[in-house]
């Protein structure tokens, strides 16, 4: 599963950060790696941008980021 398929209040655990190049350094820079719990705090009415929060910090994503970053529900 995707963290785009993850709803409002759902922790999930980041697998694999799929993005490619420049994408995937920002979001590493941004904390999310593998290993790390990721929790969706609110998604925008029109479904992007997505609001988590990661590393007790509140982070937006857009939703075509949010499809690159397999998680498993926790």
């Amino acid at each position: 599963m995707t963290l785009a398929d993850l709803k409002t209040g759902q922790k999930g655990r980041i697998v694999r950060a799929g993005a490619v190049g420049p994408m995937k350094r920002r979001l590493m820079d941004m904390g999310v790696i593998n290993g790390e719990e990721i929790v969706i705090e609110k998604v925008a009415p029109l479904g992007d941008p997505i609001e988590v929060r990661i590393k007790s910090y509140n982070l937006s994503l857009r939703k075509s980021e949010a499809k690159e970053i397999q998680v498993e529900a926790v």
